[in-house]
């Protein structure tokens, strides 16, 4: 039976995206880097860099030779760090934008062109930096990166059925806030089941309930 694969797994919106998927009867796939279940009875776990793209796709691979092509899949890695304009550094840079967008687009690149053949599926990024800030030079120009590419991504595989969403975070995630995991999840599970007519690309969690 198809399920829902979370890559970037890890214990604030990765778990909360997996516990409700697999509340809904999905089963799920989490890679991290470190392969932990997060308490996710159930659930398969893969190991894998997400800045490695061999190790990328074979665990892509693993879990479709588990689950087939999956119903969804959600990226949710990202590389969280301040820096500024004049602490620029091109190594540490070019890092995050292998995690923050390139991860993205490999594992897209995986998946996408296989749930297109079968005329369905849900394919949603974690983003976040509604508005780019000083203070966080690579995770502004990441998350605007995947907002680009969600619209590519969109114009190459939507008219083939599949969903192609960002749901961008707009604080810092932690239980018990505004921005609590659990929310937040709600906005991935009512992207994956809207009617096509209805589809929506890019939704804001601004803070609250979604």
């Amino acid at each position: 039976m198809p399920g829902a694969v979370i890559v970037g797994a890890g214990p604030g919106i990765g778990r909360s995206v997996a516990r409700r998927f697999a509340g809904e009867g999905l089963p799920v796939a989490l890679i991290s880097r470190s392969g932990d279940a997060l308490g996710l009875e159930g659930a398969r776990t893969y190991r894998a860099d997400v800045a490695d793209e061999g190790e990328l796709r074979a665990a892509l691979d693993a879990a479709a030779e588990a689950l087939g092509t999956p119903d969804v899949v959600v990226y949710n890695a990202a590389i969280i760090r301040p820096d500024s304009p004049g602490e620029a550094d091109a190594r540490a840079q070019l890092d995050a934008w292998a995690v923050n967008v390139v991860g993205a687009l490999v594992t897209a690149a995986h998946v996408a062109p296989a749930m297109a053949r079968r005329g369905s599926g849900t394919f949603i990024v974690t983003g976040g930096m509604p508005e780019p800030k000083a203070a966080y030079v690579s995770l502004s120009l990441g998350k605007a990166g995947v907002r680009t590419l969600v619209a590519m991504l969109d114009e190459e595989y939507g008219p083939s059925g599949v969903h192609v969403a960002s749901v961008t975070v707009a604080g810092p995630v932690a239980p018990g806030t505004a921005f609590d995991p659990d929310d937040i999840a709600e906005h991935y599970w009512r992207l994956h089941t809207q009617p096509r007519a209805r589809w929506q690309h890019e939704v804001l969690h601004a803070g609250g309930r979604a």
